[in-house]
């Protein structure tokens, strides 16, 4: 039986502060990339397609499971989380299946992002929802989880 206390929620500016490191330091590594295949000249030169858009994403994606993979593994933690000190957990404070995490908690988010017009709805819903009680966004509810302090 485990006799410690849950731990307490993750603040909204902090899971804020975590999110932001994470695609800072992806946009670190996608940026220079972007520039280089001429995508920048592209987009505000109006031939930027949804099928290169998609395949940046994908790339962005990989990039990111690449730079996480271990660290949500092991510990339930992005890099951004661990610098903030959080981490995400399921509803009774263990360690999330890895499978699950990333499937419900990122890849399915991000596809239905994709879907023209409800996507930007769905994620703006998505972010509005750490505002209840519970500090949970929809993609902690379609995966489980919550984010606590570590």
């Amino acid at each position: 039986m485990n006799d410690q206390p849950p731990a307490a929620l993750a603040g909204r500016g902090k899971r804020l502060g975590g999110i932001i490191i994470d695609a800072l330091i992806v946009a670190v590594i996608l940026v220079p990339i972007m520039f280089v295949t001429g995508a920048f000249r592209l987009m505000f030169g109006g031939g930027y397609s949804f099928g290169r858009q998609a395949g940046y994403g994908l790339l962005g994606c990989g990039v990111w499971l690449v730079l996480n993979w271990r660290l949500l593994e092991r510990s339930g933690q992005t890099i951004g989380k661990k610098a903030l000190g959080m981490k995400i957990v399921d509803l009774s404070g263990a360690l999330p299946p890895f499978g699950k995490l990333v499937a419900l908690r990122y890849v399915l988010p991000i596809l239905i992002a994709q879907i023209p017009f409800l996507g930007g709805l769905f994620a703006l819903a998505d972010a509005v929802f750490i505002f209840g009680p519970e500090r949970r966004c929809i993609h902690d509810y379609l995966a489980g989880t919550r984010v606590v302090e570590a």
